[in-house]
This record gives C-alpha cells, sequence and structure tokens, in this order.
C-alpha cells in the first residue's frame, strides 16, 4: 500500500491493534492506511460509503469518498481506503462471532476514516462471494446473521438487504462497471470499454462489451448474457462466473481433493508440487494433508495435463475476444504475475499469454533442483496459463493489462457495488 498520509500514533495503535513496541516496527506497513483527501469549497457535496468484500481468502473494506455531480451524471470519485484481513469468514463457518470480530476490526478503520458527524449518513454494505457460495446454506446464514448484528450495532446507516451473497453474474458485471468507471469509459458518448478477467480464490470471472452479434447469439445458455441500464445507458455484456474454478478451488480440483472427504487421513499429491513437499494446507475452513509424488515425475508438461482436466469442457470461450476490448486481469492473476517476478508490485504492467507460461515451464520444470518460494507456484501458474488458453481461449500473443490499483483505487467489484447502490441496475 502506498505512503500518502502520516497517521496520529493512538489512531494507528486502534486500527491496527498493535502495543507501542509493535507500533516501532510495523510504522512503515501502517503509514499509508488513511490516504489524503482532497477536499472541494463545497464539503456539502461530500459524501462517503464503506463497501466490505467477504472474499474466499480475505474480507476487505473499501472506504469511498465521492462528490456529487448531477443528478443524472455519475459521481466523482475523490478516493478510496482499502484495509484487508486474512483468512476469509468462511474460514470461520464453524465459529461465526469470531467471523463478527473480523467485521468489527475493520469497522474501526471505517470511523477513522469518516468523519463522526457524517457516519449516520454513510452506509454500510457486505457482499460475500464464491468463499460462502461454497458453504452450506445453513453455515453461510449463520455467518451472515453474525454480521448483520455487528452492523446493527454500529453508527453507520445500515440499508435493507445490506449483508448478504453476491452472485457471480453481479461479480462480474460491478467489476466491468468498475474498471470502465476508473478508465473513464463510461462517460457519456466513450464507445470503447475495456474487459475484465477477475481470478479469485473460489471462483473467476469474465465480462466484457461485445461488438458482434453472433457472440452473444453462440453462447450456450442465456445466462452468459447480461443486459442492463446505468446511468441513462444501456449495456449487453458477455459476462460469467465459473463457481469452483477461482485459483484456491481449482487447487483443489486439480489435486482431487474438491468435495472429497476422508480428509484426516488421506494424502492429496500432485505432479503439480515438488516431489519432497509434504503439508497441510487450509482453505474454506478445512486443512487438506498435500505432498508431490516422490516415486513419479514432476514437470510442466505432466503439471499441464493434471490442470486441464479442470479447465477443458467446463469453461466456454467466446466467439468474439482477440479483437475485442483491452483485458484487465487482476486479483490472483495479479499476484502471481508479481510472485513469478513478471510485474512489479506497485506499477503492474502488461504481459502476453505466453509470459504466463513460459514462467510456467521455468518453475515447474525446475522446482526440483531449485524449490520456488510458493510450492503452489508452479501449480498456480499453470493453471492460470491453461485457464487463459484452454479455458477461454485467448491466444499466446494476447496482451493483458495485469493491474492492482487504477489512478490508485482497489481493481475489484466492490467500487461497481457502490455506485449500484446509488442508482440500481435493472439487470434482465
Amino acid at each position: 500500500m502506498e505512503p500518502t498520509a502520516t497517521l496520529p500514533l493512538l489512531v494507528l495503535l486502534v486500527v491496527a491493534g498493535l502495543s507501542r513496541a509493535q507500533f516501532r516496527t510495523s510504522l512503515l506497513d501502517l503509514s499509508g492506511i488513511l490516504p489524503g483527501l482532497s477536499r472541494p469549497a463545497n464539503h456539502s457535496r461530500i459524501f462517503y460509503a464503506v463497501m466490505f468484500d467477504a472474499g474466499s481468502t480475505g474480507t476487505r473494506v473499501h472506504i469511498y469518498t465521492f462528490i456529487r455531480s448531477g443528478s443524472d451524471e455519475l459521481p466523482l470519485l475523490d478516493n478510496e481506503m482499502f484495509h484487508s484481513i486474512k483468512p476469509g469468514l468462511s474460514a470461520y463457518a464453524d465459529d461465526p462471532e469470531t467471523a463478527g470480530q473480523t467485521v468489527r476490526m475493520l469497522l474501526k478503520v471505517a470511523k477513522k476514516t469518516v468523519p463522526r458527524l457524517e457516519w449516520k449518513r454513510t452506509p454500510l454494505f457486505l457482499r460475500a462471494t464464491a468463499g460462502l457460495r461454497l458453504l452450506s446454506a445453513e453455515k453461510a446464514r449463520a455467518l451472515l446473521e453474525q454480521v448483520q448484528h455487528v452492523f446493527d450495532e454500529s453508527p453507520f446507516s445500515v440499508p435493507d438487504n445490506c449483508v448478504s451473497i453476491m452472485n457471480g453474474t453481479n461479480e462480474g458485471i460491478l467489476a466491468w462497471i468498475s474498471l470502465n468507471f476508473l478508465t473513464g469509459h463510461l462517460k457519456a458518448q466513450t464507445k470503447k470499454t475495456v474487459g475484465i478477467l477477475d481470478l479469485g480464490g473460489g471462483s473467476t470471472q469474465i465480462t466484457f462489451l461485445p461488438k458482434l452479434k453472433k457472440t452473444i447469439e453462440s453462447v450456450p445458455v442465456a445466462d452468459y448474457i447480461a443486459k442492463f441500464d446505468f446511468f441513462n445507458s444501456t449495456y449487453e455484456l458477455y459476462t460469467y462466473s465459473y463457481l469452483g474454478r477461482g485459483l484456491m478451488a481449482a487447487r483443489l480440483a486439480t489435486l482431487g481433493a474438491l468435495g472429497a472427504e476422508g480428509l484426516e487421513w488421506r494424502v492429496f499429491k500432485s505432479s503439480c508440487l515438488p516431489k519432497k513437499f509434504r503439508d497441510e494446507w487450509s482453505f474454506g475452513g478445512l486443512t487438506y494433508r498435500v505432498s508431490g509424488d516422490p516415486d513419479g515425475y514432476v514437470g510442466y508438461k505432466l503439471c499441464y495435463q493434471e490442470v486441464l482436466k479442470v479447465v477443458k469442457g467446463i469453461i466456454h470461450q467466446p466467439y468474439e475476444l482477440e479483437d475485442n476490448n483491452v483485458f484487465y486481469a487482476f486479483s490472483y492473476y495479479f499476484d502471481r504475475a508479481v510472485d513469478a517476478g513478471l510485474i512489479d508490485r506497485v506499477q503492474g504492467g502488461t504481459l502476453e499469454v505466453r509470459d504466463f507460461k513460459k514462467r510456467a515451464k521455468e518453475v515447474c520444470n525446475k522446482m526440483s533442483k531449485n524449490p520456488p518460494v510458493s510450492p503452489f507456484l508452479c501449480l498456480d501458474m499453470t493453471y492460470i496459463t491453461c485457464l487463459l488458453k484452454d479455458g477461454f481461449g485467448f491466444k499466446e500473443s494476447s496482451v493483458l493489462q495485469l493491474t492492482k490499483k487504477v489512478n490508485n483505487v482497489e481493481a475489484s467489484w466492490a467500487l461497481g457495488a457502490t455506485l449500484d447502490h446509488f442508482h440500481h441496475l435493472k439487470i434482465r
């Protein structure tokens, strides 16, 4: 996170829950929690919104400061404060009260960001994604009820239905709105847009605005197309969310552990892991024993064969892709590209699909002699390569814009969901 302001010591201690000794060692990490705000002369035009993203691997809070424009125009985004905590709420499926504590900690950050006089007018939301969609209805409901209780105790405005599980279609649409808002493509008279590729822990989304009718006509089912009105414009998007094909869920599927029983005694092996690797790994509140195959071969070709079974025949390839939009890829696409040394952690950058493939080969084929920093890096990079090529159908020469932030704002669906609150989408 980029340093943008210096906070009083007491504020940082409260937000982070640190002792003064711990604070000294954490100053570099925490000095940028709250960004500096640019204030117009008329403060009455400023308003705030707080959006919680309850993902499968972490809970994040986005605190937006907007400036009002005309009633029929998009508001101006002044800035965003972002903070996150791991693991995600789904890790507390059997302990909802601890999940509530996670939300309370992030609410402290919101209270330090939004002026006290604005608390009652600032709406509070939590939208859960694939992590809770993968849970049983009973466990998911218990977590949401705990969050609702925490929200009701807070000094913020609590709208109806402010705590819910978001469906995958909306996740893709709202991420598309976020990225096109931040890149300036939602302004009136703008016809060019950008597509989005979002790789979460539990699900993955692809969304773009087709130029050809055949793209819409050739979808396998109507669920791949969403038409909606947004700020005086109508959009018809190609969008789909693949539950169970996010990066962490794909690890489980590759290992044959997705939905498996007997976790207390089974060991899940893969050619995508170093031969000598053997450890426990947790996701979604469950712990799995995983290892490489000490008696088998490892490497990119064998790993790709394993991963291909998770992708082939499941991911639809849109008719129109190559000549359409610039695609922004974020979340785990960005994180793994950073981990693999392909892009800068702050600046991001553009990559071709073949760059993922080349680095996946290097990591997988060398991991016996040179184990990667993460034992899952071979599997993750191979999955991303396979998802893009054999899943969505991108060419190896296809260029993607890898980003974590656009204009200092997190690339995610959260901004789109917040804008949706102020101008409800009419999806049909």
